[in-house]
């Protein structure tokens, strides 16, 4: 298991403190938790879960059909 050393101004520090009390992690699980979401390549689960709830938004097809015709494209 690596071990790192960091150093924050007093400002910074204040603000991992608080975090760290309210997320009632230790501060290395906290870290290694931010670390985590940072470097992660992909989505979080509950953006996942997500998927199909905005039913508001419109389908490509009714977007443009009120748009003009393509011209023709060339041929390659």
């Amino acid at each position: 298991m690596g071990q790192v050393t960091i150093y924050l101004d007093e400002q910074t520090d204040k603000k991992l403190r608080q975090a760290v009390e309210h997320s009632g992690l230790s501060k290395s699980q906290w870290i290694t938790r931010l670390i985590k979401e940072k470097t992660s390549t992909e989505w979080p689960e509950v953006v996942r879960e997500m998927v199909g709830e905005w039913q508001d938004v419109p389908e490509q097809e009714e977007i443009r059909k009120t748009e003009g015709k393509d011209l023709p494209r060339e041929s390659l």
